[in-house]
C-alpha cells in the first residue's frame, strides 16, 4: 500500500496505458473472432431481428391470440430490403459490427481493468461498499444489451419498415444505415441500464440524493415516455413495453441511493462512536 501511496502521476499514467492495452488485447481478439464467424453472425443474429420469426414477434403473437389482438400483434411480414449501395458497404459493416461485437464480449474485462486501476486509490471501507461492482456493472450492461436486442430493436424494425409517406417510396434500406441502428438500439441500451451505477457515485459524492429523485420523479416520467415515443412505434402499447422497464429502472435507482445514504450514516455513526470511546 505504502507503494502505491509514493507512485508518481507518470507512474500511474504508465499503469493505466497497460490496463488499457490489456483491455484493447481482450476486444481485438473477440473481434477477430467476430470477423471469422461473420456470415453466421449476420444470418443468425444481426439480420434476425428482421424476420417475423424472430422470438420478439412470437412472444406478442402469443399474446396477441391470448388477449384477442392476432391480427394486430401476430407480425406476417417485415417488408423491406437490404442493399449495400457502397463498394465498401458490406466489408466495412462486417468490421464494424465485429469490432462492435468484440467490444460487448470484452466489457467485463474492460470493467474489471478499470476496477483494478481505481482500486488502489481506495481506503478499505470504500472497497467493501464497492465489492461486486464489476459484477453488477456487467450484469446490468448485458441486461441492458438484451433488453435493446430482443425487444427495441424489433420494434424499431417493424416501425420503420412500415412507415410510409406514400406507396410510390419503396423502403430499401442500405446496409451501413440498418446495421448503425441495430449497434446505436443495443449498446444504447447497454449504456442506458447503466442508470444505478451512476446514481450510486452521485450518490457517494453527495449530487445525488433519494429525496432529490423522488422530487422529480414527475419529470423523470416525462422524460421516459418522450424517450419511449422516439424510439417506439406510435403506438401505446410499445411505448408502455419500453416505458415500464425504464420507470422500473429508475425507481430501482432510487432504492440504490437511498441503500447508499443508510450505508453513510451508519459508517458515519460508527466512526463517531469509536472517535468517542478513543
Amino acid at each position: 500500500m505504502a507503494e502505491e501511496k509514493e507512485m508518481t502521476f507518470l507512474d500511474h499514467l504508465e499503469e493505466l496505458r497497460w490496463h488499457i492495452i490489456r483491455s484493447l488485447f481482450a476486444v481485438v481478439i473477440f473481434t477477430i473472432v467476430a470477423f471469422i464467424y461473420g456470415p453466421w453472425i449476420f444470418e443468425n443474429i444481426v439480420f434476425a431481428v428482421a424476420k417475423p420469426d424472430f422470438i420478439f414477434f412470437d412472444w406478442m403473437c402469443s399474446l396477441g391470440k391470448l388477449v384477442g389482438y392476432e391480427e394486430t400483434l401476430c407480425v406476417q411480414e417485415i417488408p423491406f430490403k437490404i442493399q449495400s449501395r457502397q463498394m465498401t458497404g458490406q466489408f466495412t459493416m462486417h468490421i464494424s459490427s465485429s469490432l462492435f461485437i468484440g467490444v460487448i464480449a470484452s466489457f467485463p474485462y474492460i470493467v474489471w481493468e478499470l476496477w483494478r486501476f481505481i482500486k488502489p486509490g481506495l481506503v478499505t471501507k470504500e472497497r467493501k461498499f464497492s465489492r461486486g461492482a464489476v459484477l453488477s456493472i456487467s450484469f446490468l450492461f448485458f441486461t441492458g444489451v438484451s433488453f435493446g436486442y430482443f425487444i427495441m430493436s424489433p420494434l424499431a424494425v417493424y416501425f420503420l419498415s412500415n412507415y410510409k409517406l406514400s406507396d410510390m417510396i419503396a423502403n430499401e434500406f442500405d446496409i451501413t444505415s440498418y446495421v448503425s441502428t441495430i449497434i446505436t438500439l443495443v449498446f444504447g441500451s447497454g449504456l442506458l441500464f447503466q442508470l444505478p451505477v451512476v446514481v450510486y457515485f452521485l450518490t457517494k459524492i453527495g449530487m445525488v440524493t433519494p429525496a432529490f429523485m423522488r422530487k422529480y420523479r414527475r419529470h423523470a416520467i416525462v422524460i421516459i415516455l418522450i424517450i419511449a415515443a422516439i424510439i417506439t412505434p406510435p403506438d401505446p402499447f410499445s411505448q408502455t413495453l419500453i416505458g415500464i422497464p425504464l420507470y422500473m429502472l429508475y425507481e430501482f435507482s432510487i432504492l440504490i441511493s437511498a441503500m447508499v445514504i443508510r450505508r453513510e450514516a451508519k459508517r458515519e455513526k460508527e466512526d463517531e462512536q469509536s472517535y468517542k470511546t478513543s
